[in-house]
């Protein structure tokens, strides 16, 4: 594939589709321990003591061989501790965040993007200061305590009373701002199993979900070992070039992805800016934007198609943005396509976080053009010189104008590349196509600023009704 535009480099499809070395073989080592877990390793038999075993032998030959070897000769004769434990979750984030390095590595061969220099990471991250030991260690060392309970007992021996036993640490937790991150993780994970309980009559197992759920939980209870984000302020212009919007039944998230071009004319570079809103299960649809706009000016900029002019405004090493509407002001006119064909292919990707590298959390910014939609046992996909790539219409927002309809008649695209189950796959955030001999584009967040298309405008009518009433009801509780 190669954009029109000179300045936009050139897609290999072909990279996307070739094997990249290890990567089933690391797979495999960590879908046999997640396996391990169904049944708890409090008496493992032989599968899963070999299981751990193949876990240990994965990462031979790394800082970790030593500590995950004792931790698996434990785990085998059942006599784990939490040190052994927390070895065992390293062990396989290790793996993981191996392949989220060779899958990103291949995307940057096949977008022809520069990555992050080694210089500029370390000045980065020099400046990450790690909480401090003794802050909560008590509750974290309790909640550290209650994971290692549940790796025991395995995901088939869950009951209430056991999951129950998270709810005080969690409570305790929650109000402590250096513990929310992991508290909030918790609390999650431990309504999801509450749910599910009893374990042993659970038809289907999220195996991953819950084994990546319990790793990260209990490598974040470890003191320090999240660390603080370093924050550094930048100068310059922000060029938007599209919104993903998650939404569950309790929670929406927004995040804008941009180029932030630096005033002092150094590289362009990736960045994100993302707000999120409780909500009640009644907003739903173009409703959402009314949780979210208020907190984030930067929605009002996307829908409008305007750049936004940033003054000191603080980013992380990781690229995302600390919003601050103070520091921001709307610039000029901004198409999202024209960015991405003059800018993206040259915009420098900031590093991940060590407890970031993993799979599930790639979504790198890609033009895409010059394809066939095609769609196959209902299944849309993009045609690259022969190579088809999955569409994943399945993350396209209810709360925006663009519909599977608008991808397939589209002949641009500008969108998220992810990994999924041993593919490639892109999440579209906008869409170009020629109506009438004249490109006509469609964006997710079209809608983040106000609408006056009449499906928005009836959504964004019944959230404002539903807000309404949920705050009188509010305030009466209140009064009372």
């Amino acid at each position: 594939m190669v954009p029109a535009d000179p300045g936009g480099g050139v897609m290999r499809g072909d990279l996307l589709s070739d094997p990249v070395d290890g990567l089933d073989e690391a797979l495999a080592a960590v879908d046999a321990f997640d396996g391990a877990l169904v049944a708890g390793l409090l008496r493992p038999g032989p599968a899963q003591a070999a299981a751990v075993a193949g876990l240990a032998e994965a990462v031979g030959g790394t800082p970790l061989a030593a500590r995950v070897a004792e931790a698996a000769d434990k785990a085998a004769a059942g006599a784990a501790g939490e040190d052994h434990f927390v070895a065992l979750a390293a062990a396989r984030c290790a793996l993981l965040g191996s392949v989220h390095d060779a899958l990103t590595h291949r995307i940057d061969e096949a977008v022809g993007r520069p990555t992050a220099e080694e210089e500029g990471e370390r000045a980065a991250g020099s400046g990450a200061v790690s909480a401090e030991p003794g802050q909560g260690s008590n509750l974290l060392a309790a909640a550290r305590s209650w994971l290692c309970d549940l790796a025991r007992s395995g995901w088939r021996g869950i009951d209430h009373e056991l999951v129950a036993g998270s709810a005080p640490v969690i409570s305790a937790m929650l109000p402590e701002p250096a513990l929310r991150r992991p508290a909030t993780l918790l609390d999650g994970f431990a309504a999801e199993l509450a749910a599910s309980c009893p374990g042993a009559t659970l038809e289907r197992v999220p195996v991953r979900r819950w084994a990546d759920l319990w790793s990260r939980a209990l490598l974040l209870t470890v003191p320090g070992a999240a660390g603080e984000p370093s924050v550094a302020p930048v100068t310059g212009r922000l060029l938007p070039l599209g919104v993903d919007v998650q939404e569950h039944a309790t929670a929406v998230q927004a995040q804008v992805h941009a180029v932030f071009e630096p005033a002092d004319g150094g590289a362009p570079r990736l960045v994100r800016a993302g707000v999120s809103a409780p909500k009640p299960d009644t907003v739903v649809g173009a409703g959402l934007w009314q949780l979210l706009r208020p907190r984030l000016s930067l929605l009002g900029a996307v829908s409008e198609g305007r750049s936004m002019e940033l003054d000191a405004m603080p980013v992380t090493a990781e690229g995302d943005l600390v919003w601050d509407d103070e520091r921001a002001r709307a610039g000029e006119p901004a198409d999202a396509f024209a960015t991405a064909r003059v800018m993206l292919s040259a915009a420098t990707a900031a590093r991940t976080a060590p407890l970031d590298r993993h799979p599930v959390r790639i979504a790198v910014p890609v033009l895409l053009e010059g394809y066939t939609a095609q769609s196959e046992e209902g299944r849309l996909a993009f045609d690259l010189a022969g190579r088809p790539l999955a569409v994943d219409a399945d993350r396209l927002p209810t709360a925006g104008p663009l519909t599977p309809e608008a991808v397939a008649a589209s002949r641009a695209c500008v969108g998220l590349l992810r990994w999924d189950a041993g593919e490639f796959y892109v999440q579209p955030l906008a869409v170009e196509a020629t109506v009438r001999k004249k490109a006509v584009a469609v964006h997710a967040g079209a809608w983040a600023g106000g609408t006056t298309d009449k499906a928005g405008v009836r959504a964004e009518k019944a959230a404002t009704d539903a807000v309404a009433v949920l705050r009188e009801r509010a305030g009466r509780l209140l009064r009372k």
